[in-house]
């Protein structure tokens, strides 16, 4: 008798997972779609994944008990003061709160972050993009995470939030160290005495930020935050504002960064549709969608089942972990057609990229807005764009966003 297979094992810290999840991806979804490994729930089917990031009996409350467990542990007696402004920033934070206290942020956060709000910062985001890809173009290439992927999302936000130029230049390490809170799992204790310094700092300086803007408010992020009120005249603390700016970068950061490098990975692996791109100005929007559904820059999020739920024919109990892997919800055939093609001009995505349900990114048009003006920017007639390597680098330091260290490129021009 042939002897049967071993079954897919997941393992997403393996060297081969980092390099490509996908083919593994395929196998769960085939063969083990709802299954326990590793001290939790892995989700991989689209509908499976969809229905959990919207149903009430799942708590998004998990990464700060863990933070907080975390924090108790690491701190020591020296630190406590540092822990407690941790488990603050997790607990008033919007990705992590439930109802009520989401819908009380979110109802005032939502006052600011508008569609109107993000399409007014269309052409500051649009000069940022301009002008990196105009030293790229200088400079003959660059690499495309450093010198532009990274930068870009970290402009915009410091723009659009009008903080002092010496803080801005603060604003990447410290949001480097901080992102451990989003997987606290991996924080050990060099990591939580580096993320309670930047939170401490970071809170710090911001802190500084609201009171100036509260006496001389201006059109910027953090005095708009100031002004929302609901009808019955409930505000934002300002430790509230100061965590929402916080998590601003921390949450919009890394995965915009990623979204910008991995969406100009896949045009230049797929040369034709980069060429349509360039001839079709217009596409811009539909490659940032297909970007997102191909390779998403948030590849997995968590939930707390809150009561017994039945999923996929497998009984969750309540207290269980539940890993939702967007990535491979992104790929379902089931929701799309060759999901594993690159097609810029593919209809009724329905990706889950930003999450879904009430959960779903604050920040999602923001991200779309500086990704188009990137692809914009870097595919315009007249420019060429290639990649200068067949290996593309894969950062390692991240169990839940997959994005590239490095993206080396040329740039010319052609007549």
């Amino acid at each position: 008798m042939t002897p049967q297979a071993a079954p897919a094992r997941f393992n997403p810290f393996s060297a081969e997972f980092r390099r490509d999840p996908y083919p593994l991806y395929q196998q769960l979804r085939e063969a083990r779609p709802v299954h326990k490994t590793l001290g939790m729930w892995v989700l991989t089917r689209h509908a499976d994944v969809r229905d959990v990031l919207r149903d009430r009996r799942f708590s998004a409350g998990l990464i700060p008990r863990q933070v907080s467990r975390q924090a108790s542990r690491l701190a020591g007696d020296g630190n406590r003061a540092g822990a407690g402004t941790i488990e603050r920033l997790g607990l008033k934070s919007l990705v992590f709160t439930d109802n009520p206290d989401h819908a009380r942020l979110r109802g005032l956060v939502n006052r600011v972050f508008t569609a109107r709000a993000a399409a007014g910062l269309r052409t500051r985001v649009r000069a940022a993009a301009g002008r990196l890809a105009s030293q790229a173009q200088a400079d003959g290439g660059m690499d495309a995470i450093t010198g532009f992927a990274a930068p870009l999302p970290v402009t915009v936000m410091c723009d659009w939030m009008a903080l002092p130029g010496g803080l801005g230049e603060q604003v990447g390490h410290w949001t480097h160290d901080i992102r451990f809170l989003l997987e606290p799992g991996l924080m050990n204790a060099g990591d939580f005495t580096r993320v309670t310094a930047a939170v401490e700092a970071f809170a710090r300086a911001l802190g500084e930020v609201v009171a100036r803007r509260r006496p001389a408010p201006g059109g910027d992020l953090v005095s708009q935050l100031l002004a929302a009120r609901t009808a019955g005249g409930d505000r934002l603390s300002d430790e509230e504002i100061v965590f929402v700016c916080i998590m601003c970068f921390v949450a919009g950061n890394e995965t915009t960064k990623s979204l910008i490098g991995n969406g100009l990975l896949a045009l230049l692996s797929h040369p034709r549709q980069g060429d349509r791109l360039r001839r079709e100005p217009a596409l811009a929007k539909g490659a940032v969608d297909e970007a997102l559904r191909y390779d998403s820059p948030l590849q997995m999020t968590k939930r707390l089942a809150l009561t017994d739920v039945e999923i996929g024919g497998q009984r969750i109990r309540q207290g269980d972990q539940v890993l939702l892997c967007l990535g491979a919800a992104n790929r379902d055939p089931a929701a799309f057609p060759a999901p594993d093609e690159f097609d810029i001009t593919r209809r009724g995505t329905g990706h889950l990229a930003f999450g879904h349900g009430m959960h779903g990114c604050l920040g999602a048009m923001l991200a779309q807005l500086q990704a188009e003006a990137a692809f914009g920017c870097l595919y315009r007639p007249g420019l060429q764009l290639e990649l200068l390597t067949t290996e593309p680098d894969w950062q390692d330091h991240s169990f839940i966003v997959r994005g590239l260290r490095h993206l080396p490129v040329s740039l010319r021009v052609t007549p």
